[in-house]
This record gives structure tokens, C-alpha cells and sequence, in this order.
């Protein structure tokens, strides 16, 4: 059976001189070779699928892939003949799900994926305020704010929080405002953005996320380290978030830690004052 039918060098690779590369700090702990062929090639194709730049020593490269094959051999040979080891490349395939697995967690517990990350990235996530609020005439569950998101007018914004939070709670309240969704028509008022919140598995509880004290209206949030700040790039335009679904794409990554942090996978909320909190929801969804 011949192995290089099956075995493609992908063009990419990972500097490991950079901190901020979390598929870096995911082939760090495959260096020690604890792992086999089939988990190798499985990291070299989330590598590749990420679309970043690669600067990887080959022949490292090469002498982990070497050791793998070699200790792998047995197990290779026991394989059923009719199923695909491994296609890396274009149309990869992947049979070997209990290994493959072991892979993304790895990856998991470094940070959420590239392109989880980059579609967040694209979000315009913003520090509101709250000017006024009062109930929607036509919607039982529905307040009508106004919020300042550093805009020359306010926004208006509708949210399912009657049930949740008292209308005099939420007046002048410092938010978090997801601000680049397509305006809707919620009962007459045309909604445009929304307000993010925690809440519990059965949606009994909602809390608002809360910027952290001496953020700015308008100021937009990132998720990531501190010296991340500025790295931003520029937010996806309305249309783009909806024909690309990209908000349904990166909301189920969301949720709040066991310290009520807002995350990202592991990538915490940040405005230049601080991390995002709700009040007292740990490990909670986040929409």
C-alpha cells in the first residue's frame, strides 16, 4: 500500500515566533510526537483550510512526519484496505473521526477557530448607552430603546426584555450593541441592531452584557489580549452579515465564563477599559 498517494505538503505553515498564532501553540504540543501519522495531517489541513500565512522549518516538519509514519506503521497496516487513510488537499476526507477529534480539541483549548475568529472580527460590536426606553405599543414583550453607539443620532433598537429586566433598570444603562445587522421591522418599529445578553439554558434569566466602567458610547469591542487593541479590521457591511450569515455563524461560539466574562471560545470581550461581564450568568449563551 502506497502512503504518498495520500500525503500532500501543504504550502502553509505557522510561525512559531508568533505569540498571537494559536495553531502555533497547537503544533507546539504535537512536537513532542505523541500523536500519529493520521493527527499530523489532520493539523496540516486546519492549517491550510485557515487561509493564513505559513513560514514552517520543512525539515521539522518533515523529521515529525518521518517519526509519526514510522511509529504508525502497525497500526496502518491492521486498517481496513477499503478505507481512505487521510486526503489532505482541496477535497480532504477524514474516516479516522476519533482522531481527528483529539485534533480540534487541541485547537479548541488554545482559542476558538481562524475563521470563527475572523467572521467575529468582521461583527461591529459597540458600547452603547441607553437614553430612554418605554414599551413597544404593539409588542407585550418588547421595550423601544434609544441608544447612543457614538453616531450623530441614536440608534433605535428593539429588545424581548420586558419578562427579564424591569423598564426602570434599563434606562441609561450601559450596553453592548451588536450594530451591524439589517434594520427590522418589529411591529411598526424598525429595529436597528440589538442588544446582547446572556441568559440561561432555559431562558428563564437574561442579563445584559455590561461594558466595564469608563467605556465609551461607540467604542468597539474585540476579543483577544489586551495588546490586541487597534488590530481590528474594518466591520462587514449590513448586507455581507446577512447574505453570509455570519452573526449565525459565530453566536453559537458565545457564551459567558464561570466568571461571567463574555467569550469567545476562550477569547475574552474587551473594550479599552476592560473585559465585558454580565452580572451574575456563568457559563451561559450568549444572543
Amino acid at each position: 500500500m502506497s502512503m504518498c498517494a495520500h500525503i500532500q505538503f501543504c504550502p502553509y505553515s505557522v510561525d512559531l515566533c508568533t505569540k498571537d498564532s494559536h495553531a502555533c501553540c497547537a503544533l507546539r504540543k504535537f512536537l513532542p510526537l505523541s500523536f500519529n501519522l493520521d493527527e499530523l495531517l489532520a493539523i496540516t489541513s486546519c492549517v491550510r483550510a485557515s487561509h493564513r500565512p505559513f513560514v514552517f522549518p520543512y525539515e521539522l516538519f518533515a523529521a515529525a512526519l518521518c517519526a509519526c509514519f514510522l511509529s504508525s506503521l502497525s497500526s496502518f497496516s491492521n486498517r481496513n484496505q477499503s478505507e481512505p487513510i487521510l486526503a489532505v488537499g482541496d477535497n480532504a476526507s477524514i474516516k479516522s473521526d476519533d482522531k481527528v477529534s483529539s485534533v480540534f480539541d487541541i485547537l479548541d483549548s488554545t482559542g476558538i477557530e481562524a475563521s470563527i475568529r475572523d467572521a467575529a472580527a468582521s461583527l461591529d460590536i459597540r458600547v452603547g448607552r441607553i437614553l430612554r426606553a418605554w414599551r413597544h405599543s404593539e409588542a407585550d414583550s418588547l421595550y423601544v430603546e434609544e441608544v447612543d453607539i457614538g453616531e450623530p443620532e441614536p440608534r433605535t433598537i428593539c429588545s424581548g426584555l420586558v419578562n427579564y429586566i424591569r423598564l426602570d433598570e434599563v434606562q441609561e444603562m450601559e450596553v453592548i450593541v451588536l450594530a451591524n445587522l439589517k434594520p427590522r421591522n418589529m411591529r411598526g418599529v424598525k429595529s436597528n441592531g440589538m442588544l446582547l445578553a446572556a441568559s440561561d439554558a432555559r431562558h428563564e434569566k437574561v442579563e445584559l452584557l455590561l461594558p466595564p466602567e469608563g467605556s465609551v458610547p461607540g467604542e468597539r469591542i474585540w476579543f483577544g489580549l489586551e495588546e490586541e487593541n487597534g488590530n481590528a479590521i474594518s466591520a462587514a457591511a449590513p448586507n455581507q452579515v446577512h447574505k453570509k450569515k455570519i452573526w449565525e455563524l459565530v453566536q453559537p461560539h458565545l457564551k459567558t465564563s464561570s466568571s461571567c466574562i463574555a467569550v469567545l471560545g476562550d477569547l475574552p470581550m474587551r473594550t479599552s477599559a476592560g473585559l465585558v461581564k454580565c452580572r451574575s450568568l456563568q457559563n451561559a449563551n450568549i444572543a
